[in-house]
Parts: C-alpha cells; sequence; structure tokens
C-alpha cells in the first residue's frame, strides 16, 4: 500500500525487523518513501558520474556536495521536511540528466539511471515503490544485506565529510567514492565477495573521511585541550547548540559575544570545549542536558532557545516549538530554518533576538564539572607516562567504550560495564554514549584520569591513533594491546566507524545493544568468523570473558 513503509537502518526499528507503519524516529512514511527515492536517483546520478570518473574527467563539486546532503539528510533522526525532500529530488533530476548530457549515448544503461523522476509530489510518491529496500522480493538476502550496508556506512561517511566541506576540507578519492559505492549497489554482476570487498573499503574511506575532518577541526578550532565543563545552567538568557558543527557554533559564538547571551553545547557538541578556538569564548558557559534522546524531557518548556546543527532531531514538543531553529540539512516541517548565505556565512539574529525575548534561567544552579578535550593529541602528549604505568603494572587495561546512545531499555548495559571496571583500567570515551556515565567520578591513576573523553563519534579516528601509538611503542598490533572496544550503535555514523575500525582489521569487537537488523545471517557470520564481532551479553560476563582472554 501507499502508506506503508520499510525501514531499518536504525537500532531502535520495530521488533528489530524493520519500521512499516511510521518510523520509532518519527518518520512518516510519506517522507521514508521519498527518502528511498531520493537514494535511487543518487544510484543514478552514480551511474553517470562512474563512467565520467572511468574516463578521467573530474566531476564538478556540486555533484558531490548535492550527494552528500542528499545522504546526510535521510540518515536518522536529521530530516522529517516533506517539501526538502521534494526539492531536493526535483534537482536530483535535473542533476542526473547534467551528467548524463556529459557522456556519449553508447553505454548500457542501467533501469535506474534510465528511470524519469515525475514533477510532482503525488507521483513521485506512487512511483517511490520501486525503491523500496524490498521491493525486489527475488533478490538474494546476503546480497541485500551487503548493498544495504554499503548505503548507510555512505550515509555516515556523508555526515562527516559535510562537516568538513563546510569548512573548505574534503577529499577527492572520498568525493569519488560516493560515486563507486553507489553505482556498486546496483551492479548485479558484483558478487557477493565483491560487495563485501566494496563494504571493506567503505571503511577505509570513513576512516579517511574522518582524518579529514580531524585535521579541519585541528587546524582551524586549534587541537583539544582538557577543560573542565560545567553540566549545570546559569543565570540569564541562553541558546543551546546540538548536533555536530563546531564551524555553526563559533558563527553563533561570534554573533552572541557583546548580546548578555549564554551559550551551552548539547548532546554530541559537548567536545567543543576542549578546543581554543571555541572556549576562549567567555559566554560559552558550560553543557546542558543529556544525550539526544532526552531532549524533548530536557528541552520542554525551556526559557531559552535551540539550534540544531546536525542530527539527532525529534519531534519539537509544542512546549518549545517556537523556540527550536535548525540548521544546514536539518529540518522539520514549519521549525524555523536558518539558511547558509552564498558567501558561507548564516545569520543568528532571529534565534539571538527570541533568546533575549524569552529571558532565560533565573538564577544560577550550584556547578558542576566534567573533563573533556582529550583527542589524540592531547592524549598522546602523555604517552611517555602512559607507557610507564603500564610497564609497572598500575594500568592493566584499556577500554573503549562509546557510540550512540539511544532511548531503548538495555542500554544501562554501558554505564554498569564502565562501573564494574577495575581501578586499574582506562576509559575511553568517544560520542553521546558517553552520557551514560560521563558525569561519574573514576578517579586517576597517577594523575591520568581514568576517564578520557576523546570528543565526537568521528573522533573514533582518534581512538584510532591513540591505540596505533600505544601498539607501535609495545612493538605490537593494536590487536595485541590490552585494549578492549565495547560499541554502541543506533545510527548510520556508527555504521561508518564500525566499518572504519574492521577496515583497520582491529578484531574482537562487543556490538550492542542489539544487532543491526540489516545484517542477514551469513553476512553477521561472515562478521564473526573474519573479525571476532561479538554481540554483547551481561557486563559481568563480558568482563569475564575479556579479562580471561587477556
Amino acid at each position: 500500500m501507499e502508506n506503508d513503509m520499510f525501514c531499518y537502518q536504525c537500532e531502535q526499528t520495530v521488533g528489530g525487523k524493520g519500521c512499516t507503519k511510521v518510523g520509532v524516529c518519527g518518520k512518516m512514511p510519506d517522507i521514508a518513501n521519498l527518502q528511498d527515492l531520493l537514494i535511487y536517483q543518487l544510484k543514478g546520478m552514480s551511474f553517470y558520474g562512474l563512467e565520467l570518473i572511468k574516463k578521467g574527467e573530474k566531476i564538478d563539486k556540486k555533484y558531490i556536495s548535492f550527494i552528500e546532503d542528499s545522504l546526510f539528510s535521510t540518515l536518522t533522526n536529521v530530516n522529517f521536511d516533506l517539501d526538502f525532500f521534494v526539492n531536493q529530488l526535483k534537482k536530483s533530476k535535473k542533476y542526473k540528466n547534467e551528467l548524463k548530457s556529459k557522456i556519449a549515448n553508447t553505454i548500457d544503461e542501467s533501469d535506474i539511471a534510465r528511470y524519469q523522476l515525475p514533477d510532482n509530489k503525488e507521483e513521485m510518491l506512487k512511483d517511490s515503490k520501486i525503491a523500496g529496500i524490498m521491493y525486489n522480493e527475488n533478490l538474494d538476502a546476503d546480497i541485500r544485506s551487503v548493498r544495504q550496508t554499503i548505503i548507510y556506512c555512505l550515509k555516515g561517511i556523508s555526515a562527516y565529510s559535510h562537516q568538513a566541506r563546510f569548512i573548505n576540507y574534503h577529499d577527492d578519492d572520498v568525493d569519488n567514492f560516493y560515486f563507486e559505492a553507489l553505482s556498486a549497489v546496483i551492479d548485479d554482476s558484483l558478487s557477493l565477495e565483491n560487495l563485501i570487498d566494496v563494504m571493506i573499503k567503505a571503511g577505509k574511506m570513513s576512516v579517511k573521511c574522518m582524518e579529514v575532518l580531524d585535521k579541519a577541526n585541528n587546524e582551524l578550532f586549534q587541537s583539544p585541550s582538557p577543560q573542565k565543563v560545567n553540566v549545570k545552567t546559569k543565570k540569564g538568557p541562553f541558546i543551546v547548540v546540538s548536533g555536530h558543527d563546531l564551524k555553526d557554533l563559533e558563527m553563533l559564538l561570534e554573533q552572541t559575544k557583546d548580546k548578555g547571551i549564554n551559550v551551552y553545547t548539547h548532546g554530541e557538541m559537548l567536545p567543543a570545549h576542549g578546543y581554543p578556538s571555541l572556549n576562549r569564548y567567555a559566554h560559552l558557559v558550560g553543557n546542558f542536558g543529556g544525550a539526544w534522546q532526552d531532549q524533548q524531557k530536557d528541552f520542554d518548556n525551556i526559557p531559552g532557545c535551540i539550534l540544531m546543527t546536525t542530527n539527532c532531531l525529534m519531534k519539537p514538543r509544542d512546549s518549545y516549538s517556537d523556540r527550536i531553529f535548525t540548521t544546514s540539512v536539518v529540518g522539520w516541517k514549519n521549525i524555523k530554518h536558518i539558511p547558509k548565505e552564498n558567501d558561507g556565512t548564516k545569520d543568528f539574529s532571529e534565534i539571538i533576538n527570541k533568546a533575549l525575548e524569552l529571558g532565560g534561567f533565573k538564577e544560577d544552579e550550584v556547578p558542576q564539572e566534567i573533563l573533556v578535550g582529550f583527542g589524540h593529541k592531547a592524549t598522546l602528549s602523555h604517552a611517555e607516562k602512559i607507557i610507564k604505568l603500564v610497564k609497572e603494572g598500575k594500568i592493566k587495561r584499556f577500554f573503549v567504550i562509546g557510540g550512540c546512545d539511544g532511548a531503548r531499555p538495555g542500554r544501562n548495559y554501558y554505564t554498569e560495564f564502565a562501573k564494574q571496571l577495575p581501578d586499574d583500567c582506562i576509559i575511553l570515551t568517544l560520542a553521546c554514549g558517553k552520557y551514560r556515565f560521563n558525569k561519574l567520578d573514576f578517579g586517576d591513576i597517577d594523575g591520568i584520569p581514568r576517564l578520557l573523553d576523546i570528543g565526537q563519534c568521528n573522533d573514533a579516528y582518534s581512538a584510532v591513533r591513540i591505540a596505533l601509538a600505544l601498539a607501535d611503542a609495545f612493538n605490537c598490533t593494536v590487536n595485541d594491546l590490552p585494549l578492549s572496544i565495547i560499541l554502541s550503535w543506533y545510527e548510520q555514523k556508527a555504521v561508518a566507524d564500525l566499518l572504519a575500525l574492521l577496515s583497520l582489521d582491529i578484531k574482537g569487537i562487543y556490538l550492542g545493544p542489539s544487532l543491526p537488523a540489516f545484517l542477514s545471517p551469513n553476512v553477521l557470520q561472515y562478521l564473526i568468523d573474519n573479525f571476532d564481532i561479538k554481540p554483547i551479553s551481561t557486563p559481568e560476563d563480558d568482563l569475564k570473558s575479556i579479562f580471561r582472554n587477556s
């Protein structure tokens, strides 16, 4: 039926199988189906784009930016605005025809490339069924599984690359890989083994795009250093900035610096406090609330404004729908959107004026501080001491505990796991999964904090840099280190992070709280056999297994 949908790209999909009536995220069937059709169009664009790349031609970056923005907009909890997707689809038709016009008509076009998108929303919705994940009922389940895993990794890559491109950093190999990978998932001549190779290459591209973003952030905002962050509120008007995009935060800080407005980070924006170029603003006063899934409760009736720069956006309640603003590719119908000007700037005057009008908090809360800013450069500046403590037996093991948070029961596993670690273990954490335990006091080992917040989800790259440096110091591989990775996933950036780690041949990752519905039994078994992927069980049993085998 036209009102049906099928989506299983996130961890909280209904029944662990797929959302078919409405998304757990709040995505309605019409939006879900237009998102599918947009991905379908990107595949068609990539068919022609790849032909141009094979001929040695350079693809105009406007097409790459469009593919990137489109992929990002379909990532979980990013955009819920039907008009946005209609406009993107119309643009996709224009761009696909432009790419097609650049090559000779002698190539054997695929059905997806030949498809001509209608011009109105109603006809688009009728056509969208051909783009559904399950439309081809005869497709081999393992082929479908790997194809979807590649697409979800591309969505994660697009989020990171979009953030870097906004500050004028990009990588041509990553840009060209969009065309290669999207073409691969419609190429029926590719075997399962061929597609697995593409999937692993997607992991390598994920590493590369995280490296580009790391370079961009470290050069533009200066390398993070340890900073204390107040997690309580202060008196006065305020704006809460959520998401990941540090440039948006910087522009807002610059435009509010003389306005008497306090700025708080939220969710994945917390690591911003570690960057000197951002921390220098005195009115960046702290971090507000918990992880993304708590936002409806945290934002309920607050006397200030919220700016959503990237995911994760939940359906705004009426109590704050007049004070939440979106920007970039984020959107919700009837929610104010702040666009990017042609010169790359944004005018935040409307949200600033609204914050001043609302007046803010009436008094200061008693401060409570946590530590952030342990990126790879800051952490490795203590490498000599860390190595010494390992050799002396004072540090027995490192645990990377991080990833996406979510609302599904069972995520208290990560809290309990962290709390049950022996006092001679160091925790490296990243992404919003840290909110499960980042306000707990873990103490230190001879001055080295036991909890090191290394940043956002894209800072999985920092974890890799730290692990590689330790492996080099101990003259061993990463898999030989006293290191365990406990990964929580929710959406597609976590898929990109996981494939990035697998592409580096990192084995024995514990994955939870549940396994992805898009992994077929055979593909899951492949990952278990080749990378020793381990579904989480209980903190007690997993810790026993880790220490028994160490």
